[in-house]
């Protein structure tokens, strides 16, 4: 008969003592920056609004940090969004569509893409929308295209700016032309905030592309981007492939979008909420400041 060794650690020392030989350390406890491959503490990096200090690269955000970094004392009204049809094409690939949207809901917590919040900004009435491209890289869907739509008519309902906060990888291939349908759809909605008279401002986050950016994300009163965001149709790599010529360097990042006149600010995400605060007031009419502060928000 065989005799196995004993292990003096699992078989003699008491449990007390087992724990001094292991260590547990969480596993979001450093974030490499993408650029430099800097280690940075995860705490350290949250204070500073996911933006990694020294390279400034900024991470994403999911949409419940994104409001919580804008909206005063990080709190909101969510605005309750309509349900659609979960599955309206049956449509399957590798995996079913039903499937997928129950692994995205998971993973953020989110029904879909969009978050919709009412609140106020340095002291001024706001509606805003953030799109999280962790829930199927954001992408553009009827729920997507609804929960914008409700957005926006809460905004005509409150008399509020309509600020967006885009991050997309295009529309959603899984509902097919419904998914198209939101373009115009979203369109008609900027419009009718314009005929209000009510302020669209877009902030283009890292990456803004495909449906969103041929709709809705181009046609705000002003354009603001976060730094090195990339923003456009197509990616660079199909645009290299299809007019098989290198492009620029910086091509279709925020940057370069400015600099030649789609963007009209880039702006870093500490001073993102201080910015849309002051245009809105402007475009408003009504500064932000105390006395507005006071007020009590629309009903």
């Amino acid at each position: 008969m065989k005799v196995e060794p004993m292990n003096w650690i699992s078989e003699v020392v008491r449990p007390r003592i087992k724990t001094l030989f292991k260590r547990e350390t969480p596993e979001n406890l450093w974030v490499k920056c993408p650029e430099t491959g800097q280690m940075v503490f995860h705490k350290e990096v949250e204070a500073n609004h996911f933006v990694i200090p020294g390279s400034e690269h900024h991470l994403r955000m999911t949409a419940q940090q994104r409001l919580k970094m804008m909206f005063d004392q990080g709190t909101w009204l969510d605005v309750p969004l309509p349900e659609v049809a979960t599955d309206p094409l049956k449509f399957r690939d590798e995996k079913r569509y039903v499937d997928r949207l129950k692994d995205a809901r998971a993973k953020t917590g989110m029904a879909d893409a969009f978050k919709i919040g009412f609140g106020r900004v340095s002291g001024l009435p706001m509606t805003l929308a953030v799109q999280d491209f962790g829930f199927m890289g954001g992408s553009l869907g009827m729920a997507a295209g609804e929960a914008f739509v409700r957005g926006a008519e809460t905004a005509l309902d409150k008399r509020t700016p309509y600020v967006l906060f885009a991050a997309s990888g295009g529309a959603r291939m899984q509902e097919g032309i419904l998914s198209l349908m939101q373009m115009p759809r979203t369109t008609v909605a900027v419009r009718r905030l314009n005929a209000a008279r009510l302020p669209y401002l877009v902030v283009m986050t890292n990456p803004t592309t495909g449906g969103v950016t041929a709709s809705y994300a181009m046609l705000g009163d002003i354009h603001l981007a976060e730094p090195g965001a990339l923003i456009g149709f197509a990616g660079p790599r199909v645009i290299e492939q299809t007019i098989r010529e290198k492009l620029p360097d910086g091509f279709q990042r925020a940057e370069y979008l400015k600099e030649h006149g789609m963007i009209d600010q880039v702006v870093h995400r500490r001073d993102l909420r201080a910015t849309i605060a002051r245009l809105c007031g402007l475009l408003m009419q009504a500064p932000a400041d105390a006395a507005v502060a006071a007020e009590p928000l629309p009903a």
